[in-house]
Parts: C-alpha cells; sequence; structure tokens
C-alpha cells in the first residue's frame, strides 16, 4: 500500500514537471512567434507598407507576453499613418479603449486619446477620456492636459437686445423690445412678444401682456391668470414671486395664491430666503415668514434677478459698510460692496477700488485686483480688467480671455456676453454632447 502511494505520488509530480515543461515551451513558442511577426511587421513598415504590417501586428498583438505592450504601441503606429483609410480610426480608437480599460493602465494611454481628439477637434471626447484617466490614475499630468482644454468654447450665432443672468437651466431674453425665456445657451423657449417676464421655475414663467398678468408653461399655453392687477412683480422661484398690489409687495404662489404679509420691496427667492424692506429697513425672510436676518439694515445685497441668499450668508449694508452676515452674525470685516454667493464657489467682494474673492467664512482667496467682477458660478466668475471681461478659475487664472464688453455668469456650461452683435452666449465644448470612446 505504502509503495503504491509513493508510485501514486510520483507520477503526480512527474505530470506536474510536465505540464510546467509544456507551458514554458509553449510561452517561449509563443514570445518567439511575436518576436517573428513583429519583426517582419517592423520590416515592412521600414519600407511604409503598413497595412501588411497591420495584419502581422494584429496577430502579435494576441498573445500575451511581456512584449504585447510593445507590439500593440507599434500596431498604433501602423493604425496612425492608415488613419484616412476607412475603418482605421475604429480600430485605432478601439485599441485605446481596450489599454483603457485594464485595471492596471499608465497615463499615458489616456494622454494619446485625448491628444488623438484634441488634434481632431473634438474636445467633448477628449475631456471625457481625461476625466475617465484622472479618476482611474490621479495623474497630475492629466489634471494638467484637462485644465488646459476644459475651458475651451463655442459661440451661438442667435443674438439678443437685452438678457439677465441665469437662472436654472434658463434665462430671460429680449428682442425687438419683447421679452422671451431661452435655454442657458440662448437657444430659444418661450418666443419673445411679452411687455415683462418672470425667470422659469418648476414648469412656468409669470408674463405681462396687455395689462394682464398670468402665467405660462414651456409651451407659452396659459396656465393661470392673476385677477388682481398687478403693478409690477419680480422674479419666481420656490413657487413664490413678489407681485406689487395697490401700494404693496405680496408674494404669490405659481397659482396666484396671494400671501397676508405685505412689504415695501421684496426680492427674488433663493434657497428658500428672499430679501424683503419693512418699515423702511431690510431684512432677509424665508417661506415659512421667519426672519434669517431682522430688518435692520441698510440694504441686503441682491444680484440683478434679486437674489441674496447663497452658502448660508448673505451681505448686508449699514452706512457705507458691506458685511458678510453668516450663522446669525456678521462675519470679518467690512467692504465697499459685494455680490451674493451662488451655490458654489466665491462671492466677489469691493475693497479699495478694486474686486477679489472671499469664501463663505470671509476667508480672502482671490486678491483685490479686478475692476469689477461678479462671484463665482460653475467654478468661473466673469472679471473686468482694462475694460474688457473674461474669466477667471477658482484658482485665479485668466482662463477665458477679457474680450467681451460685458459678461454674466455660468450656468449649466454656458453664459451670456455682449459682443459688438449684442448679447450672445458662450458654451463650454466639455458640456457638448459628448461621444463616447
Amino acid at each position: 500500500m505504502k509503495r503504491a502511494g509513493r508510485i501514486l505520488v510520483s507520477a503526480v509530480c512527474a505530470l506536474m514537471l510536465l505540464i510546467s515543461w509544456v507551458f514554458a515551451v509553449n510561452a517561449k513558442t509563443n514570445a518567439a512567434k511575436q518576436k517573428i511577426l513583429m519583426n517582419q511587421a517592423e520590416e515592412l513598415m521600414s519600407k511604409g507598407i503598413y497595412i501588411y504590417a497591420i495584419t502581422l501586428l494584429e496577430q502579435a498583438a494576441g498573445y500575451k507576453t511581456a512584449s504585447t505592450p510593445e507590439a500593440e504601441d507599434k500596431l498604433k503606429e501602423a493604425y496612425l499613418k492608415l488613419i484616412g483609410n476607412k475603418g482605421v480610426e475604429a480600430l485605432y480608437l478601439g485599441l485605446l479603449e481596450k489599454q483603457m480599460s485594464r485595471k492596471e493602465v499608465l497615463p499615458g494611454v489616456y494622454t494619446e486619446a485625448a491628444n488623438y481628439y484634441i488634434s481632431k477637434s473634438r474636445i467633448p471626447e477628449a475631456l471625457s477620456v481625461l476625466r475617465a484617466g484622472i479618476k482611474k490614475t490621479g495623474s497630475d499630468e492629466l489634471v494638467s492636459l484637462y485644465e488646459s482644454n476644459r475651458y475651451v468654447y463655442s459661440v451661438n450665432r442667435t443674438s439678443y437686445d437685452d438678457v439677465t443672468a441665469i437662472s436654472g437651466s434658463t434665462i430671460q431674453v429680449k428682442k425687438d423690445g419683447s421679452w422671451g425665456i431661452a435655454r442657458s445657451d440662448g437657444s430659444p423657449l418661450i418666443p419673445c412678444q411679452y411687455e415683462k417676464i418672470s425667470t422659469f421655475s418648476i414648469d412656468r414663467a409669470i408674463v405681462r401682456e396687455n395689462g394682464k398678468t398670468f402665467a405660462v408653461d414651456i409651451n407659452n399655453n396659459r396656465i393661470a391668470l392673476l385677477e388682481e392687477y398687478a403693478y409690477d412683480f419680480g422674479n419666481f422661484a420656490d413657487n413664490r414671486i413678489p407681485v406689487l398690489i395697490g401700494g404693496s409687495w405680496l408674494r404669490s404662489t405659481g397659482e396666484f395664491a396671494l400671501g397676508t404679509l405685505d412689504f415695501e420691496q421684496m426680492g427674488m427667492y433663493s434657497g428658500g430666503y428672499a430679501a424683503a424692506k419693512t418699515e423702511g429697513r431690510w431684512g432677509v425672510i424665508g417661506l415659512s415668514s421667519q426672519w434669517l436676518v431682522r430688518a435692520e439694515y441698510d440694504e441686503i445685497i441682491r444680484d440683478e434677478l434679486g437674489r441674496c441668499y447663497g452658502q448660508g450668508a448673505v451681505f448686508v449694508r449699514s452706512g457705507k459698510s458691506v458685511w458678510l452676515f453668516s450663522q446669525g452674525e456678521t462675519v470679518g470685516s467690512a467692504f465697499e460692496d459685494a455680490r451674493p454667493f451662488s451655490a458654489e464657489g466665491f462671492a466677489a467682494v469691493k475693497r479699495n477700488g478694486k474686486w477679489g474673492f472671499i469664501d463663505n467664512e470671509g476667508e480672502l482667496r482671490i486678491n483685490f485686483i479686478y475692476d469689477d467682477a461678479l462671484s463665482f458660478g460653475q467654478h468661473l466668475a466673469a472679471v473686468r480688467l482694462d475694460g474688457l471681461w473674461g474669466y477667471i478659475s477658482i484658482e485665479g487664472s485668466i482662463v477665458i480671455e477679457a474680450a467681451f464688453l460685458e459678461a454674466k455668469s455660468f450656468a449649466k456650461g454656458s453664459a451670456p456676453v455682449r459682443t459688438e452683435r449684442g448679447w450672445q452666449f458662450i458654451t463650454l465644448l466639455e458640456y457638448k454632447k459628448e461621444v463616447s470612446l
């Protein structure tokens, strides 16, 4: 029995050695075959015969050996020589996709793919590749390439006589004396036919036409009518809009259910809060009628739409000084002027005649060097230097050159800018429809 066991163990060991030898010989054979194919392909490539070289290299890249990455690189080189031929680009990009899908991939593969797209002016695809590469590898090289290309933009040919700031994904636009609504990139939604129009929110905008105030949906259908005569109205958000009836401003819903509190003036709601004036003093009131900031200031700083609240903070004016108000108290030192915070980024503030930027804790983040500025939106801020407007990144670098007569904040990848043709829209190519690799 013991002898039989020894024989069995010996047989198993011999079998394992045989299997190992077969694998070793086969691996050596595969490596040798791959080397022969690569040498033949290189000889063809030296003569400019890439079409046959590709066939050999595709076979070589099919083997799994230490030289496979070299074979793939040679294959990509051959593809690029014939990239104009039908179907070759798809083969090249497919090989890049295969390489990028591997668990262990070097940043250079993403760099190669991105640079190819950039060379073809296909920026959205390049940025998509770079974002994936940064997420997978964390490469500083990829971050640098991404940053140097992410602010490339196109200009929408549509132009308007006047525009407001973007709210959400839409904007109020004026053409031939009448107002309508456009998408954030300037493409029209509600035609310019009204004397006045509010911001579009939820499913409607409030409009005035022939003395009547009513709500319209995105298809310009009338969906609600204000029975009382409104002398004026503000902008619509959080299902609230301020309306001037008689001599007082009231809060109304989008269905024109009027509130009971009246104010001397009101701003637009943002994040559930709006600036309101009562008994000659300004404060900030919430949807529930509770005061976030008591009405005891000369002014609450608002943007052109009437918004005052962002990132848990507002700016209040007392005399000639503007203070950041956060967590129930003023923070830091005073400024000459300010722009409200948006949902993200830093706020523009003015000191000694120049504009800089602070965070919502009052810390200075970008120095006071600009002639004018707007707060950040989508990590970009409009700034004015030497009479023209451009945009800076959150690091304070100019990323869109100052070339515009006026500029407004970015939202949904677009921003209104005034050129000699009127108000047009620039859209970052990063936000154009992306095509996957």
